[in-house]
């Protein structure tokens, strides 16, 4: 038996044999189609860990039968980029998959651009970070970009079936009897990493001895106990943290309490409280607002008792909070208002402020003629009264737009629609 690891030796050797990416891959698909008509172009292949970015540049490698090498950005210096860069020149053509492309510095990056002026080199790029994010123009310019998603657990069940019945590069030599359920447990818990599923089954064979009869009898419990709990894909500083935390906020926006608790849940398993305390409190400002202005108070005590108890305990106020902003009423009227006003200010529409509505704290005020005109709204009975306060060049202009999702912001609509009634009455 080969001392690689399975998941090496179960790489796909062409496009064909490629699991799961079929919006790439499949038939009619734009690598399908680039590795049919032998019309490569340099491509960054982008997605977690696990996913299939290296398997795709092998098979591609393996389909055109083109020389095929692998670098890493980091760890390999300019003279091993020279080597790959004469061979090319000997043979034509050769495939280089670059590992962690996005840290490719700036000398490597000017040695390897002429080769992919001439095609001399198919750079295949492969980053976990978002390429629009991390990875140099220059060399982002000049490759197509191709986002990978996690296998379904469909494809993963494919995988490891093939896996196990492979003689020559996978366990198909061993005699191996899997319960149905631990071949589950395989694909599931792996969260779509193929490389992390076949590690864990590798081990669980290899590690299980044959009983009386020579058969390896694997079990669920064994198939719990080689893939216990898959680190958990999350990483917050990178692209994927902001993705759950934008996909968070929009679940509460959209009142799915199930959604939203899920990716609160990656959140926690995270540990990043100070991210999920700093979000539900946008989010109560934000998406519940004036509809009830109650919940934004009751957000910041979770929180802080969330940060008094701290993990595991936390999860049940920030659960709470969570709820409650779920199925609240929503208003986004407070800041499509003051947005709405800020935008006016930059685009230079502020104009003097009214005479009357000047300081006249000061000596010498009343000669400039400030604040003689203003009228004192508590000196009328109902409170308010009729005068000008936006500047003259935004005489009228209304910013805020009530919504009446909520009882109390039905109460402020109302009042608000008195006063502009009121308003215009004067005026006419």
């Amino acid at each position: 038996m080969n001392d690689q690891p399975l998941a090496y030796r179960m790489r796909p050797r062409t496009i064909g044999e490629v699991a799961g990416q079929k919006h790439l891959v499949g038939d009619g698909k734009i690598i399908h189609r680039m590795v049919a008509a032998k019309q490569l172009s340099s491509m960054i292949l982008y997605g977690p860990p696990g996913i299939g970015k290296t398997s795709i540049a092998s098979a591609i490698a393996g389909s055109t039968k083109y020389a095929f090498r692998k670098l890493n950005a980091v760890t390999n210096n300019k003279k091993d980029m020279e080597i790959v860069a004469a061979e090319a020149k000997m043979s034509g053509k050769v495939i280089l998959l670059l590992d962690e492309v996005h840290r490719l510095d700036k000398t490597k990056q000017d040695f390897l651009l002429p080769y992919l002026e001439n095609g001399m080199i198919i750079l295949i790029g492969a980053t976990t970070s978002n390429p629009y994010h991390a990875i140099n123009p220059a060399i982002r310019s000049r490759c197509q970009i191709f986002e990978l998603f996690p296998l379904s657990s469909e494809d993963l069940m494919s995988v490891l079936i093939n896996a196990l019945s492979d003689e020559e590069r996978g366990l198909g030599k061993y005699k191996v009897v899997m319960e149905e359920a631990a071949l589950g447990h395989f694909a599931q818990a792996s969260n779509g990493d193929v490389r992390s599923a076949l590690n864990a089954l590798e081990l669980a064979v290899l590690s299980t001895p044959p009983n009386g009869e020579g058969s390896i009898q694997i079990t669920v419990e064994i198939a719990e106990e080689c893939l216990q709990k898959k680190a958990f894909a999350h990483d917050k500083d990178g692209d994927g943290h902001y993705d759950v935390l934008s996909a968070f906020q929009k679940s509460i926006r959209g009142s799915d309490v199930n959604a939203a608790l899920h990716y609160l849940g990656r959140l926690i398993e995270a540990g990043d409280l100070p991210s999920i305390s700093r979000r539900l409190l946008v989010i109560a400002y934000e998406d519940i607002g004036l509809a009830s202005p109650q919940a934004g108070s009751r957000t910041l005590a979770a929180i802080q008792t969330a940060e008094k108890i701290g993990f595991p305990e936390a999860r049940i106020p920030l659960a709470n909070a969570v709820i409650e902003l779920c199925l609240s009423p929503k208003s986004n009227s407070a800041i499509m208002a003051i947005d709405e006003a800020i935008a006016d200010i930059r685009a230079g529409k502020s104009g003097d402020v009214p005479i009357h509505l000047k300081d006249a704290h000061y000596q010498g005020a009343k000669q400039l003629g400030r604040g003689l005109e203003y009228k004192y709204p508590h000196d009328y009975e109902s409170g308010w009264v009729n005068q000008q306060y936006l500047p003259s060049t935004l005489k009228g202009k209304t910013y805020y737009k009530p919504k009446k999702t909520g009882k109390f912001e039905q109460a402020l609509a109302g009042v608000y629609e008195k006063i502009i009634k009121n308003a215009k009455k004067g005026t006419e």
